[in-house]
């Protein structure tokens, strides 16, 4: 009985785990999955503010390769993903189109690293938000998003097309794919955490 009493007050004192928040960015060009990452990843019902495209918006919004596209995010999505007791990730979509690029500077601050979602179909359209991460000096994964009938290259390829540094982690997935999402999440985070402690490296010593 003692023993039982023991381990019960252990387990009440045991303090709750508090887990550490970090926020990621999911960006890219238009129509090029991030919505879709962001929803099929997060636990809770995501923050979407997309509105329909219009006649318009035709002039600036290339539906090149993605003639179906109907929506497109006009500020943010927000989603939230637990991946540990002691790990939660909040996740900022950031819209495609240049005209809401003054966005991007707000939804950047704080953030831990990023996640640049990648066609291949039209690859040049994420060159944008390469340059936009590298310049910050934030940690971004290049995520290659498999559209059914694109053709799949192989990540080394994406990344002499892209001229990425070699610490780049570059990655296929299917942003439809809670698992496959889930995956290019912990790329970054890994990757985000690697950087982090090679600058306080020299600091050190």
């Amino acid at each position: 009985m003692a023993f039982v009493r023991s381990e019960r007050r252990r387990d009440q004192a045991a303090p709750p785990v508090e887990p550490v928040a970090l926020k990621l960015l999911v960006a890219g060009g238009f129509g090029v999955g991030k919505t879709t990452l962001v929803g099929a990843v997060s636990e809770i019902r995501p923050l979407r503010t997309e509105e329909s495209l219009s006649e318009l918006g035709r002039p600036v919004d290339d539906l090149a390769g993605v003639e179906q596209k109907r929506t497109t995010t006009v500020a943010m999505d927000f989603g939230r993903i637990t991946l540990r007791e002691d790990l939660v990730l909040y996740l900022f979509g950031t819209p495609g189109q240049d005209r809401f690029w003054f966005l991007w500077d707000e939804l950047a601050q704080g953030a831990l690293g990023a996640v640049v979602l990648a066609d291949t179909r039209r690859l040049a359209d994420c060159f944008a938000a390469v340059d936009y991460f590298e310049r910050r000096g934030i940690p971004f994964t290049v995520a290659v998003n498999c559209f059914e009938g694109a053709k799949v290259y192989d990540p080394d390829n994406v990344r002499e097309a892209l001229d990425l540094d070699p610490q780049v982690p570059v990655v296929l997935c299917d942003a439809r794919k809670r698992e496959s999402a889930k995956d290019v999440l912990i790329t970054v985070v890994e990757h985000a955490a690697k950087v982090a402690a090679d600058r306080r490296r020299p600091a050190a010593d």
